[in-house]
């Protein structure tokens, strides 16, 4: 008697299995060679050797770090020649100069002027502009010749520093100038002033660190301090100027001092 389902010469069910397993896996082994051909998913990356890119990678130095090639001539630079004599940098004459390395030992803050061609005789060929004389300010800067300013802060430090010192207990903050570098003639006569050389300079105030503001101004009868003050100052001054004015010797200079290096025969010297 047959059994249901059973055909003769198909074999057990086990049997009939193995040719469909091996055409799967077949398929299978076609997929996966596909697969590794085809650049998807399983393509490994990168897809070349790294080691076939590197000298490629490497970045072309700027052109300017390149040395020239041998063959060419290096291009000459235009570098002044050695050789060549130097242009002269100072015209100013040799007392001049010597003025200036007087003013800077001094410690007087200046500045070159160029020269002042005024009418008539006025006029400096060397002017120099004196701002201060140490730690004295100049108010407000004085166009003088050298010689001139030096002579002034020779004074100043020598004898108008030590007498504010010795009377009022105090150093010197500051000059008042009225007058430095002017053209003009001397009031009520022919002669050229001082002033129109830059040879004078007039002294209005003196300013103290202490904060006391002395007037050149006749002092009254009881200013024993400034009156003592002033008359030390003013006749100190006949040792580094040639001519001293101030209150008490005319109406012009009864508010200031004036002080000057005019030259005189014999080496006379007014001091009044």
């Amino acid at each position: 008697m047959r059994q249901e389902g059973h055909r003769p010469g198909n074999g057990t069910p086990t049997a009939r299995r193995k040719p469909l397993i091996a055409r799967a896996c077949a398929l299978l082994a076609l997929a996966a060679a596909s697969a590794c051909t085809t650049g998807n998913v399983f393509t490994l990356e990168p897809a070349v050797d790294v080691g076939t890119q590197t000298a490629a990678i490497i970045p072309t130095p700027p052109v300017e770090t390149l040395a020239p090639p041998v063959s060419e001539p290096l291009t000459a630079v235009a570098y002044p020649r050695m050789d060549m004599p130097a242009l002269p940098t100072d015209t100013m004459p040799a007392d001049q100069i010597a003025c200036r390395q007087e003013l800077r030992r001094l410690g007087v803050a200046f500045t070159e002027v160029e020269p002042i061609e005024g009418s008539g005789e006025c006029g400096i060929a060397h002017p120099v502009r004196v701002t201060a004389i140490g730690s004295v300010a100049m108010k407000p800067a004085a166009t003088l010749t050298c010689d001139m300013a030096a002579s002034f802060a020779t004074w100043t430090k020598k004898e108008l520093v030590p007498a504010a010192r010795w009377r009022y207990f105090s150093g010197v903050r500051a000059i008042n100038q009225g007058s430095s570098y002017s053209c003009r003639r001397i009031a009520g006569e022919r002669t050229l002033s001082e002033h129109g050389k830059g040879n004078a300079l007039d002294v209005m105030s003196i300013e103290l660190t202490n904060g006391d503001k002395i007037d050149v101004r006749k002092p009254g009868l009881f200013s024993f301090r400034q009156r003592g003050f002033l008359n030390t100052v003013r006749a100190d001054g006949c040792q580094y100027f040639t001519t001293v004015l101030g209150p008490g010797y005319n109406y012009d200079h009864r508010n200031h001092f004036h002080f000057d290096i005019k030259a005189r025969k014999n080496g006379y010297r007014a001091c009044r």
